[in-house]
């Protein structure tokens, strides 16, 4: 009987303690998951902005910014900057009181007005124009179709943009519309379109045959210089061509044909007239800049490269005078500004930091003023959320405070190099918040997308960020891989015919070099990223079981079925060297689903339904066949989204999700899936 007692009075113990142990665990989990909720709520209300500007007399500064709890509008905010008792005041085409999609401002020459887009008066954007010394806002178009790009002319005379007549436009980053009737039947060319500065009818003077993308005034005002290829606009980019347009006959002549390994970006004719430099190199978007500086002659030749064998990828630039350039450049994980002797090739870096500075591009973050020296800026980094600054170059000053509540929720941030093959390699480590060395840390490894990007250092955003992971005890590994900008364009080549080859071996040599210097546990590693990250997350798991679970983001599993799924399949052939038909070897090779049967790692996978980039379809492929074979898994498709998620509940839901993944099989020991590591 006492035996019985003592029996009994242990399993009552043993109920007692596990359900303590439970309630324990459960009390631990919720408020993990209230902590996530609450970080990611607060990345959403960090202020970001976008479009910075500095009037060429130094004297002005405005930017936009995203109006809170609204997918697509924003509003333009101007600053007398050297005023010390001045406050941003915003300029709006309505009566201030309601928001619109206002943004894309251009000054006069003499600064002393600018244009912009607004659709205020109507359905959708508008060109208007603000006088800064008072006076009423005017409206000078009244177009139907996708307009961007504003650019006045150097007179100060005319207002030139691009105008995609009836077209939607948008770019590949946005929702693909429903695919019916009768497909590519439709197309809208962006052209250069002119109006008076004072009002009247507006002109298009480009070809309607060709796609403009991007273009620049001649110093006289009588061309543009113009990079342009037939339409669909997302599609044929890559194979784009300069230009030099005359306005007064409509004639374009081509300048420069480049090889097809080369794409061109940003053209901007000398103050002298007689050359036209650009960016060119292998870039896999529209928009995101990196390569060589060129020059050519406008008379005609070769185009010269400025920056051969430089260790930095230059993002934009501007002409100084006739023989000097400033530019901007991603280098070592974050940016640079130099200057260039077009004569002799000289380079001087005025300003050096962890954080990503670009002058052109999809989201250019630095302005220059006609002094050559005066600029604005937005700034962020690992330490500091972004903000607008002005001032001389590497000296600027600090113009607004928006975010200055916001506290990072992570430990510090560390610049990693490692040798890779023939590869110096660069990458950047977050440390858990509340960082105790006695402790050994999962970590999660997050390759960033393109592949011609980079992860530089940045406060995070609500985009797809595992950032997040670090403020509930993990370590967070960000690499920048063969393929990637910052090294040089041969760096950036590398990765061309061999994708998952060179690229996975830098990844996973640099989770090497940070196994050596940090407290991380080698068996509760996750991999994840989106769009090439995507591709490089469903590859990975099917070459090594070294990763515990995975969260791969609008992947690519099959780059045979991709090329006639996707809408901007020309991008591929810079990197594969020729189309699927006719090399379909060089496309398998490097295809996830060719390996499939030796994936062992849980994998979450999630796509926007409208994904043109990287089509929902790949995703489905790749869930189906984990699904197969038994492995853990799971697909979510959100509904209405592109490549590029705009809902920001969707944002959200996506990093709650993928957090929650990694959590479940990485977090403890115990929920380890038993692969062996190789």
């Amino acid at each position: 009987m006492w035996n019985q007692r003592r029996a009994s009075k242990k399993r009552l113990f043993a109920i007692v303690g596990a359900t303590a142990l439970f309630l324990v665990s459960t009390a631990q989990l919720e408020a993990q998951e209230s902590r996530i909720d609450d970080l990611l709520k607060q990345l959403e209300q960090v202020h970001s902005y976008s479009g910075v500007s500095i009037s060429p007399n130094a004297e002005w500064v405005t930017w936009t910014q995203p109006v809170p709890g609204s997918q697509e509008d924003s509003e333009i905010y101007l600053l007398d900057w050297k005023n010390p008792g001045a406050k941003p005041r915003r300029v709006s085409a309505g009566d201030g009181k309601k928001s619109f999609r206002e943004s894309g401002v251009s000054w006069s020459p003499d600064s002393s007005q600018f244009a912009f887009f607004s659709n205020a008066e109507s359905a959708q954007e508008q060109v208007f124009v603000f006088p800064i010394r008072g006076g009423k806002t005017r409206r000078l178009t009244n177009v139907k179709g996708y307009v961007r790009d504003i650019r006045w002319s150097p007179d100060g005379k005319l207002i030139g943009f691009l105008y995609a007549e009836n077209g939607g436009g948008g770019g590949p980053l946005e929702a693909v519309p429903a695919q019916t009737g009768a497909i590519g039947s439709d197309i809208h060319n962006q052209r250069i379109a002119l109006v008076s500065a004072t009002g009247g009818e507006l002109r298009q003077i480009s070809p309607a045959a060709l796609n403009i993308y991007e273009y620049d005034w001649s110093p006289e005002g009588t061309r543009f210089a113009a990079l342009a290829a037939p339409g669909p606009a997302d599609n044929n980019w890559w194979t784009a061509q300069l230009y030099v347009l005359e306005i007064s006959s409509g004639r374009m002549d081509m300048l420069y044909h480049p090889p097809a390994e080369r794409q061109l970006a940003i053209p901007h004719w000398s103050p002298d007239g007689k050359q036209i430099g650009f960016i060119g190199g292998l870039m896999s978007d529209e928009g995101f800049n990196g390569g060589d500086l060129f020059v050519i002659s406008t008379s005609g030749g070769e185009a010269r490269n400025l920056t051969p064998e430089r260790k930095a990828s230059p993002s934009g630039f501007q002409w100084q005078t006739a023989q000097r350039i400033i530019f901007t450049e991603s280098v070592d994980g974050g940016s640079a500004i130099s200057t260039l002797d077009v004569s002799t090739g000289q380079s001087e870096m005025l300003w050096k930091g962890d954080q990503g500075v670009h002058e052109d591009g999809n989201y250019p973050n630095f302005s220059l003023a006609r002094d050559g020296k005066t600029s604005a800026v937005i700034r962020n980094s690992w330490d500091q959320p972004p903000e607008i600054w002005a001032g001389a170059i590497g000296g600027w000053q600090q113009l607004t405070h928006a975010n200055s509540a916001q506290r990072p929720h992570w430990g510090k941030a560390e610049s990693v190099v490692w040798n890779s093959q023939n590869f110096r390699v660069q990458g950047w480590l977050l440390y858990p918040e509340h960082y105790d060395p006695q402790r050994r840390y999962p970590m999660v490894v997050e390759i960033h997308g393109g592949p011609a990007s980079e992860r530089a250092a940045s406060w995070p955003s609500p985009h797809f960020d595992l950032s997040v992971m670090a403020s509930i005890g993990y370590f967070v590994f960000f690499p920048n891989p063969r393929g990637s900008y910052g090294e040089g364009e041969a760096f950036t080549r590398a990765n061309a015919k061999d994708f998952g080859g060179g690229d996975l071996q830098d990844v996973l040599a640099g989770v090497d070099a940070v196994l050596k210097k940090a407290p991380v546990d080698e068996n509760r590693i996750g991999v994840t990223g989106w769009s090439y990250g995507g591709f490089m997350t469903m590859w990975t798991v099917t070459q090594t079981n070294r990763f515990r679970a995975a969260v791969a983001g609008a992947g690519i599993a099959d780059w045979l079925s991709y090329y006639g799924e996707n809408s901007i399949d020309e991008w591929m052939i810079p990197y594969f060297g020729a189309s699927v038909y006719d090399d379909p070897a060089v496309y398998a090779k490097s295809s996830p689903i060719t390996f499939i049967k030796n994936v062992k790692t849980p994998t979450l996978v999630v796509v926007g339904e409208r994904d043109g980039e990287c089509p929902a379809p790949q995703s489905f492929e790749f869930w189906h066949a984990l699904k197969t074979l038994g492995l853990p898994t799971q697909l979510v498709v959100y509904p209405g989204e592109g490549h590029a998620f705009r809902n920001p509940k969707n944002r959200v839901d996506v990093l709650r999700r993928a957090v929650a993944w990694f959590d479940q099989y990485l977090a403890n020991s115990q929920n380890q899936n038993t692969a062996t590591p190789r």
